[in-house]
């Protein structure tokens, strides 16, 4: 069955005392589901391969980059001329994020329908929170920029949840993530919103909903992600969640 893809036109908005959502919270992924965020990573991906010797990459093409968290992004750039010995590229993602934490929210923006959204989610009093691969510090640092962390209940970042038996942190497309973000939200029906294979293969692995966020910085098609809907744009959230 393909996903339910929706839109708001011609949706009737439903009021707060409508009691009737499917869901008690709602977690979103945050680059290129809620923020749009490639010309910063881009810079500070460009930075850090200037840094090392190798070319710079263009900018729009950190769309394709993003998804598994900063050091996967720097790493696919770096592999993409050579590579680099471990202890040289583990000196050059520091150096990476050293850069970021200056320069995280410079560009960066909520996709268009956001803040909207968010106001109609907290209307129906569902709770709201972000899981991102993005350590926990750059998230809320780039949300508090932006005037939107006290929109949220919790903000889950990619080093949250410590590290599992492997030595790698509990990021997606581990299920730990969303579970706990269920258990931070209070409990309760939960939904998730990405934009990559990393946030359905989560969703699924935690036995949750998931929408994939089409207008992000996606790694496949709507057919290939297989999420339970997809939106082409924030606009269409709503409806896409009242319709599973």
């Amino acid at each position: 069955m393909p996903p339910i893809a929706c839109s708001l036109k011609n949706h009737t908005a439903r009021t707060p005392a409508m009691a009737h959502f499917p869901f008690d919270i709602v977690a979103f992924d945050l680059d290129g589901t809620l923020l749009e965020t490639h010309r910063d990573l881009g810079t500070a991906v460009n930075h850090a391969l200037v840094l090392g010797g190798f070319d710079t990459v263009p900018i729009e093409s950190a769309t394709d980059l993003i998804g598994g968290g900063a050091k996967i992004m720097l790493k696919q750039a770096v592999d993409a001329q050579g590579g680099l010995p471990d202890d040289e590229f583990r000196k050059l993602y520091k150096a990476m994020l050293g850069y970021y934490s200056e320069n995280n929210a410079v560009h960066t923006r909520p996709f268009p329908h956001a803040e909207a959204v968010l106001d109609a989610l907290n209307a129906r009093t569902v709770r709201m929170g972000v899981v991102t691969n993005k350590f926990e510090g750059f998230a809320r640092s780039i949300l508090t920029a932006l005037g939107l962390i006290e929109r949220f209940q919790f903000v889950i970042g990619g080093d949250s949840l410590g590290k599992g038996p492997d030595g790698s942190y509990l990021a997606k497309p581990a299920p730990e993530p969303i579970l706990k973000a269920q258990e931070l939200g209070g409990g309760g029906r939960i939904a998730f919103v990405g934009d990559s294979s990393y946030d359905v293969r989560a969703a699924r692995a935690a036995r949750v909903p998931v929408v994939a966020a089409m207008y992000g910085y996606c790694d496949g098609t709507a057919e290939e992600l297989a999420a339970d809907a997809a939106i082409d744009s924030l606009e269409g959230l709503i409806p896409a969640l009242e319709a599973l």
